[in-house]
């Protein structure tokens, strides 16, 4: 029994896996142009733009993440849309005032940091409608809207570098792209069937609230999605964000620590090497988006997570082995100029590896809405940080500091989140977890 209920989990992190490497393959692709077609120097800038976008993506990650989740307990449509509408105006309001900001700091023109930036509220009316079909567990239409976001924002991006754009217009069409990209995943969304309720049409991976059985739990479920409609899913949405601006911030801050500590050339190949990074973050994706829904709910919860790490740390252990094989094709991809940071990319990619992780842990702890993780990894930034401005003179240091930090957070987030998932289980049910039989 247990392998026929599996089946389904295979086929849908297949899915899952082929729309977010599609994406993540544009992506790097337009990485490896833009290095290409902006040199050393003009791509430092560019890659640093790339990174403030990935972080002003956190709101749309919370949001989407929040959304799944009360979708899974019982929000309806319009609900979790009104959420994304209020949640995209106020990122804009917030984005507008960092634009000079992020000029002055990245040494960049005022137009490509506005650019860069302008996407961040689009992205978190995107992330609405995938958190709608990921709730839903309509993965085939989220891997079909992940892959085609990622062809829509890099294509436009690509030819106007093509035709000899600079930065700020290729992260311009880059955004436009993205625009379109949300008003096709909304009419995928529409087109799937209007569900009044999303978690109640699907009994196989999640439970409704039974009202017989349990009317405090039951209670408490109507509560919070009355609260969600009108419209204090907000909160949870900050709560969330707190949690993935952590993460996102310490998969960033390194590439944004090299434009201070580093010269523009070495900055530029730190860049490089940090597409081996993100590569091994990104890869996992599709474990952390399907079984996301499962660790929401208490009684599948400890055996989700602990699933879902053991899965990303196995997909990590091969990625790093990728990077130090695939090593020497880097300088004959890149050019002869990032050569010295060949001997180095196992070392990116196991960085990224441990954030995959770390990204595993920490969304059980916004499937339950907790927010303590969040402090343990800004404190892990934090001290990383000061020790990067301090130490980290080259290209070498700078990424085992990163990679030294990742490590030591990681493990003290994955024990906490594997304890606190099992005490999850057990005050739920009053009886321990035993991993897949009681799934």
């Amino acid at each position: 029994m247990s392998v026929v209920r599996r089946l389904p989990v295979v086929a849908d992190l297949t899915l899952v896996t082929a729309g977010a490497m599609t994406a993540n393959v544009a992506g790097y692709l337009l990485q490896l142009l833009a290095s290409r077609w902006l040199g050393v120097a003009g791509y430092s800038p560019f890659a640093s733009l790339l990174a403030v976008q990935l972080l002003c993506a956190v709101p749309a990650l919370a949001l989407q993440n929040v959304v799944a989740r009360e979708v899974v307990r019982g929000a309806g449509v319009a609900a979790a849309r009104g959420l994304a509408l209020r949640c995209a105006g106020l990122v804009a309001v917030v984005a507008l005032p960092l634009v000079p900001v992020v000029s002055a700091v990245l040494s960049v023109s005022v137009v490509a940091s506005a650019a860069a930036l302008c996407a961040a509220p689009v992205l978190v009316l995107l992330s609405g409608e995938q958190g709608i079909l990921q709730g839903r567990s309509r993965f085939r239409e989220l891997a079909i809207v992940l892959g085609g976001a990622g062809v829509l924002r890099v294509t436009p991006a690509v030819v106007v570098l093509a035709v000899g754009g600079g930065t700020a217009a290729a992260l311009c069409a880059a955004a436009i792209g993205i625009a379109v990209a949300a008003l096709g995943a909304r009419l995928l969304v529409d087109g799937t069937g209007q569900l009044a309720v999303g978690a109640a049409t699907r009994t196989d991976d999640r439970a409704e609230p039974s009202t017989v059985a349990d009317p405090p739990a039951a209670r408490a479920v109507v509560g919070r999605l009355r609260k969600f409609t009108a419209g204090a899913g907000v909160l949870p949405v900050f709560r969330a964000a707190q949690i993935q601006a952590a993460l996102m911030a310490l998969s960033s801050a390194d590439l944004i620590v090299s434009r201070i500590v580093l010269d523009e050339n070495d900055a530029g190949r730190y860049a490089l090497g940090a597409i081996a990074a993100k590569i091994a973050f990104w890869l996992p994706q599709a474990v952390g988006v399907v079984l996301y829904p499962r660790m929401a709910q208490p009684q599948h919860s400890a055996h989700a997570v602990r699933s879902a790490l053991a899965v990303l740390t196995g997909i990590g252990a091969l990625a790093v082995a990728g990077a130090a094989a695939a090593a020497p094709l880097a300088p004959l991809l890149a050019g002869r100029d990032y050569a010295p940071v060949q001997g180095l990319l196992w070392l990116f990619a196991l960085n990224g590896a441990l954030l995959a992780v770390l990204q595993g842990a920490l969304l059980s702890a916004i499937a339950t809405d907790r927010t303590a993780p969040a402090a343990i990894t800004w404190l892990g930034l934090a001290i990383g940080v000061a020790i990067m401005l301090g130490c980290a003179h080259s290209v070498s240091s700078l990424i085992a500091i990163a990679t030294a930090t990742s490590a030591v957070t990681t493990l003290v987030i994955t024990v906490l989140a594997l304890r606190t998932a099992r005490e999850t289980v057990e005050s739920d049910s009053g009886i321990p977890d035993f991993g897949p039989s009681g799934v």
